[in-house]
């Protein structure tokens, strides 16, 4: 599969009263036209700033380094290298993105089908008004929204969640994105809504043959949407391979206490991970994850393990593997 997101060495620093903090550190990864990548990790671990980075949205006086490239038919951009001009067009018509909370992200002033029509006027600006409606219900109806002409009449508040998280991902496939990040899409829903949420991606995903960067905390979420699973800890991709090599057998000692931690049918009790994600101002000089190890060794806080290969598709940073 050809390659649609490369990420190669991504690094963000943000400065702090502290000092200058790496929320992403050599971060590198691959996604292909139509394939899925879940990315996964507790609150703080780096995944947000990350998607931010490749959106060209983080914070005034961050400094990048490393690479990231988005290849199409058309082109292939150097995105840390883009101008705001360039960023404004990369937006929405080549990659999108689909927030965690939707309440807060849409205007709540306006009505959903202007909104989404102000998102295909961006990007083409010399649309009559007639298609470019038309267009913002075809999205509507895309998203699987019910009586999408109704609908786009509405504001945000008449929603329900689903609905409103519908009317998300159909602005952001409105101009025809190639990238879709969807950060935590599901996190404010209930299950039943969530499953057809996650369902709505998936078939999107294949359909539209679209490269899907999936964010979470939930290794149950990320088993139903994702095809790879990449696992972030303190700013550092730790694990990645396949979703079924890494939930059925995994590698490094934190996802496997993800996995304790995460709910299911079979097991009753569930055993968390001891600690907290360490502050990026007070990272141990080795392996991060090595103070709430209970598989610690010495060796573990000499220096940063590497990413050690172990198959085609699994790679683990740990010395034990």
């Amino acid at each position: 599969m050809s390659s649609l997101l490369e990420v190669r060495g991504l690094t963000v620093e943000l400065p702090t009263p502290a000092g200058w903090v790496r929320p992403v550190n050599e971060v590198s990864l691959n996604i292909g036209a139509g394939e899925s990548l879940g990315l996964v990790g507790e609150s703080g671990s780096g995944k947000t700033m990350l998607s931010l980075a490749l959106m060209g949205l983080l914070p005034p006086g961050a400094r990048v380094s490393g690479g990231a490239s988005l290849t199409t038919q058309a082109s292939t951009k150097k995105l840390m290298s883009l101008s705001e001009r360039e960023w404004r067009d990369m937006r929405g018509g080549e990659i999108a993105m689909v927030f965690q909370e939707p309440m807060t992200s849409l205007n709540p002033v306006m009505r959903i089908g202007a909104q989404i029509e102000e998102a295909i006027r961006t990007h083409q600006p010399k649309l009559k008004a007639a298609e470019v409606k038309r267009k913002a219900i075809d999205a509507l109806r895309l998203a699987a929204v019910p009586e999408p002409e109704a609908r786009a009449e509405q504001f945000p508040h008449q929603l329900s969640g689903g609905l409103r998280q519908r009317a998300m991902i159909a602005m952001a496939l409105a101009a025809g994105p190639h990238l879709l990040i969807a950060d935590e899409p599901t996190t404010a829903l209930d299950v039943t809504v969530q499953k057809q949420i996650l369902d709505l991606l998936d078939r999107l995903r294949r359909e539209l043959k679209l490269g899907l960067l999936f964010i979470t905390h939930d290794l149950g979420v990320v088993a139903q949407v994702a095809e790879r699973v990449a696992v972030m800890y303190a700013g550092r991709i730790i694990e990645e391979g396949s979703a079924r090599n890494v939930l059925a057998k995994p590698l490094h000692p934190y996802t496997q206490g993800l996995l304790r931690a995460s709910p299911t049918l079979k097991r009753g009790t569930l055993t968390p991970i001891p600690g907290t994600v360490p502050q990026l101002t007070a990272l141990p000089p080795g392996c991060a994850f090595e103070p709430r190890c209970d598989l610690r060794r010495a060796e573990c806080s000499g220096a940063v393990p590497a990413l050690r290969i172990i198959s085609s598709d699994q790679a683990a940073r740990c010395i034990l593997v």
